[in-house]
């Protein structure tokens, strides 16, 4: 059976789809993944054997680059819909299957590419809050007007119909006039479909009931990393007391640079030593770490690192403070590593709030840091109240979701 993975987005995207199709193929599945042409993601997936077609401009440029207009979006939406409808319908056969996350114009070519060849289309949310839901708003897009005052979930949602429709609609529209298929009044639910998987959970991202929208919680798709830990980095950990990690993803950080500084100073004055994830905002918070020259130097306190296996890492950590990305949230969660989660934009809002209602970390506002409010928020993080319970919610993580999405793929459920 042919499966086609489609992804337009940053690493917590494509990560979750590696996960189901190295799955897939144990099963005997034949799959392709249509996901950004950043080197980053081609190599990962060559390392797996994972066959990837790229797609569209390298995101990393696009989130580290200057913003664009906001008159060109149209055009943007266009060329990424069809992009993607091209990469998928390239790769899908009929009686196959496509999935589909990332940018809504993404999954919008995915969806017609799917039509096309004649394979099921299944849409999967990587958050509950992109799922239409009575116990959560929507995203608000930026550029479009704000909702009334007092306006319920419910209505909320009847607004979001309309701003997606005037944000993609014609774009989406005039792509699938163009390939031959029909037009539809409503693009969201359309690509969404009727029946979407969420891939999240079931703790740390429930979809809760009573809902309108049949959703089909798989659990997360999680890969499993074998990679070893560069050597300097388990010589530092190896060196003194479990370490507090700061990193914050493919987050670029414009204009919140503060907040990186200062939790790598407060974790120092607490007297925790610090790893510090470059990302690609190219952190160094002035961590790049010294190595000493036999003795002159003070200890070694702070390790800066690029890309590392988080599953490994977050292990050996004393806390993570990030941006609460849905890949990094998960990662910290089930390694029982307690958070403080600093979120900026789309679902990391969401996981900063499961964060503290789960009792597992703390959520800091990017807004005017001080240094005494990290020092708070990380005391909060770092007492032993708050690690007892990341530990116990670690244990109750699922991590058979990969397994339950594939089996329900190639069984046609």
């Amino acid at each position: 059976m042919r499966v086609v993975l489609s992804t337009y987005g940053s690493r917590g995207d494509v990560e979750p789809l590696l996960g189901l199709a190295v799955r897939l193929r144990e099963l005997g599945a034949d799959v392709r993944l249509c996901a950004p042409s950043d080197e980053e993601f081609a190599a990962r997936s060559a390392a797996l054997g994972i066959p990837l077609v790229p797609v569209g401009d390298p995101v990393r440029a696009l989130v580290t680059g200057a913003a664009p207009a906001p008159t060109d979006f149209p055009t943007r939406v266009a060329r990424l819909t069809a992009a993607s409808y091209e990469a998928v319908l390239g790769q899908a056969a009929a009686g196959g299957a496509v999935v589909a996350t990332g940018l809504f114009p993404s999954a919008a070519g995915a969806r017609a590419a799917a039509e096309k060849a004649g394979a099921r289309f299944v849409y999967a949310g990587l958050q509950p809050t992109v799922l239409p839901s009575p116990h959560h708003p929507p995203f608000q897009y930026p550029g479009r007007p704000a909702p009334p005052e007092g306006a319920d979930n419910a209505k909320l949602w009847e607004l979001d119909v309309e701003s997606m429709n005037a944000m993609f609609g014609g774009p989406v529209n005039a792509h699938r006039a163009s390939v031959g298929l029909p037009t539809v009044a409503n693009v969201r639910d359309h690509v969404l479909t009727e029946r979407p998987w969420l891939a999240t959970d079931p703790t740390l991202g429930p979809w809760r009931l009573p809902a309108e929208l049949d959703v089909v919680q798989t659990g997360a798709w999680l890969l499993p990393d074998p990679r070893p830990l560069p050597a300097e980095l388990t010589a530092f950990l190896d060196a003194g007391e479990p370490p507090v990690y700061v990193g914050f993803g493919s987050m670029p950080m414009r204009g919140s640079e503060d907040i990186a500084r200062l939790a790598v100073e407060e974790a120092g004055a607490a007297g925790r030593r610090v790893v510090v994830g470059r990302g690609w905002a190219e952190l160094s918070a002035g961590a790049e770490h010294a190595r000493g020259d036999g003795g002159a130097a003070g200890p070694v306190d702070r390790f800066v690192v690029g890309e590392v296996n988080h599953q490994v890492l977050f292990a050996r950590v004393a806390a993570v403070v990030h941006h609460g990305g849905a890949g990094t949230t998960a990662a910290a969660a089930r390694a029982g590593a307690p958070q403080l989660v600093v979120p900026q934009i789309v679902d990391q809002p969401y996981w900063a709030a499961r964060v503290a209602e789960l009792g597992i970390g703390a959520v800091h506002d990017t807004a005017v840091p001080t240094a005494g409010s990290v020092a708070a928020a990380l005391r909060t993080v770092l007492s032993p109240q708050t690690r007892d319970r990341a530990a116990a919610v670690a244990a109750g993580i699922r991590t058979d979701g990969a397994e339950v999405a594939a089996r329900l793929l190639l069984d046609g459920s």
